[in-house]
């Protein structure tokens, strides 16, 4: 950041190539107007650092049209943003919206803390969501998410959603959120998914740290995490904003263990 510059824009769990992922712009600093920052910033989502040392760091989140609370793809932002300036630990916390995070530097990513995750078999009616022959899994790392696994890549990515629909069925199963899921990916993804959330006020999320954290957990209970490794990556398929996640973990019986989730984080020229 120049001197003239008083932010930087991040791609953020982006996949290989130049589209996709989530745009942040950085703040170094967090005085004044911040809602008006936040708004020229030309970014759908603004973090302003307002402190940063060794072990910890202190953010503020915005959207141009209010303050967020928190938020894990500017965490992933801010924290590449400082790391370079070499103010921070491999370990650190992040505060953001009164709630603490711990974070962690992992093969060049940042990961977020997610926690521990659960997750087991449920019986349900997804005739509703056009899915024929899917199982379902209810995976919580905090809010209870539906994970149904479809046929194949081509399902995954044709699946039109219906809020009415994906409402009605999040609301028979005592879930927050859906997650289509199917084995295998581009970029040599283990997993890919798509995440949706009309009971949390959104359709689709291009990008969901906590639902790729649930879907760990359902690989988990169904023995398909990797088990010469514990990192997984998972390809998120919203139709024209793919985004790559990255997920480390400890396998559990019931799900699995402290689960971190995040990814790259780079700087770019809009």
């Amino acid at each position: 950041m120049t001197p003239t510059e008083t932010f930087a824009h991040y791609r953020v769990l982006s996949p290989p190539g130049p589209e996709g992922g989530k745009t942040v712009a950085v703040f170094q600093g967090a005085s004044g107007d911040l809602q008006a920052q936040a708004a020229q910033s030309g970014a759908p989502l603004s973090v302003f650092v307002g402190s940063a040392d060794v072990a910890g760091v202190s953010l503020r989140v915005f959207t141009p049209g209010k303050e967020k609370g928190t938020s894990d793809s500017g965490a992933l932002a801010a924290l590449a943003f400082l790391q370079p300036q070499g103010v921070l630990l491999d370990v650190v916390d992040v505060t953001m919206g009164g709630e603490v995070m711990p974070a962690q530097l992992c093969g060049g990513e940042w990961l977020l803390r997610q926690g521990d995750v659960t997750a087991r078999k449920v019986e349900a009616d997804l005739s509703p969501l056009g899915v024929t022959g899917g199982t379902a899994w209810i995976a919580s790392a905090g809010r209870p998410n539906l994970a149904v696994e479809v046929a194949d890549l081509a399902a995954l990515e044709g699946f039109t959603p219906d809020a009415d629909a994906i409402s009605g069925l999040n609301r028979a199963t005592d879930t927050t959120g859906l997650i289509l899921f199917t084995m295998g990916g581009p970029n040599r993804a283990d997993v890919s998914f798509r995440a949706f959330g009309p009971l949390k006020g959104f359709l689709e999320d291009g990008a969901s740290s906590n639902m790729f954290a649930c879907l760990v957990g359902v690989l988990g209970v169904t023995g398909r995490l990797p088990t010469t490794t514990n990192m997984i990556r998972g390809a998120q398929r919203m139709p024209g904003a793919p985004s790559r996640l990255t997920a480390q973990f400890t396998p559990a019986d019931n799900g699995a263990a402290d689960v971190w989730v995040g990814g790259r984080a780079e700087r770019f020229q809009p």
